[in-house]
């Protein structure tokens, strides 16, 4: 029990600015647990988007990067070609990871970079003023779809887990979520491996993480977690997409 109640040492000693219910701190203090737990502090790098987590260098006592919206796959290519040592990790929405990073996100992972991709779906651009993202449900409103997401006019959600574990370069894809403690344990199992994927060699792995958004949903945290239950998880199924690492979850 002791260690619930202890700060990670690669997690800052920082009060989180995010509004109550939101994901991002459930899931910033994952990633440092494993680093702390795989020992790699002092080689991590962290690439962070514009966005709500655009100032996740206030939180992670590791390098980070700052880079251009969409541009996260290449910027860490970058990074790991260059510093090959390193564990570089993108920190990625849905806006930036399945809208403008589109093939930046597509082509690093069909050439296999040994790099662990982070993606927070929340459905909606969270920091823009709740605007429709790729991910947004069908029927649901946001300012720029304000009668709900008509498929005929707007299309439908992105699966992007789907389309990255269809490349070659991919070796493991898992989509979870951090609305209840059950599913933030297998979150942080997924994100582990994801490291650990890297630490082996083993190419380019990405997590999904279906994270609460409230303010933007217009609910309460708790109907919002409920949400992720009840709606996302129908459209955006929790579970391994993609593993080809011949290794189950370390714990």
């Amino acid at each position: 029990m002791e260690k619930i109640f202890t700060r990670p040492k690669s997690l800052k000693n920082a009060v989180f600015h995010y509004c109550p219910g939101c994901g991002h701190s459930i899931v910033h203090r994952l990633i440092c647990e494993i680093i702390d737990e795989l020992n790699i502090q002092d080689k991590t790098i962290g690439v962070p988007p514009p966005g709500c987590s655009v100032f996740a260098y206030y939180y992670f006592d590791v390098d980070m990067i700052e880079c251009p919206h969409g541009r996260g796959g290449a910027v860490a290519t970058g990074i790991k070609r260059a510093a090959p040592d390193s564990v570089v990790f993108t920190y990625q929405g849905d806006g930036d990871l399945a809208a403008i990073g589109t093939a930046e996100t597509l082509h690093a992972a069909n050439r296999g970079e040994n790099i662990t991709a982070v993606f927070i779906n929340n459905a909606v651009y969270g920091m823009t003023g709740g605007q429709m993202a790729p991910t947004t449900m069908l029927g649901m409103k946001t300012t720029t779809s304000p009668y709900g997401r008509d498929p005929e006019f707007d299309g439908h959600p992105i699966k992007m887990s789907e389309i990255i574990g269809q490349v070659e370069g991919a070796c493991y894809v898992e989509r979870v979520a951090v609305n209840t403690p059950a599913n933030i344990r297998r979150a942080k199992r997924a994100l582990k491996k994801a490291f650990q994927n890297q630490l082996d060699g083993k190419g380019y792995s990405l997590v999904e993480i279906l994270s609460p958004c409230p303010t933007n949903w217009k609910m309460s945290p708790v109907d919002s977690w409920k949400w992720v239950d009840d709606v996302m998880s129908k459209k955006f199924p929790l579970g391994t997409i993609k593993d080809t690492t011949g290794k189950t979850h370390a714990d």
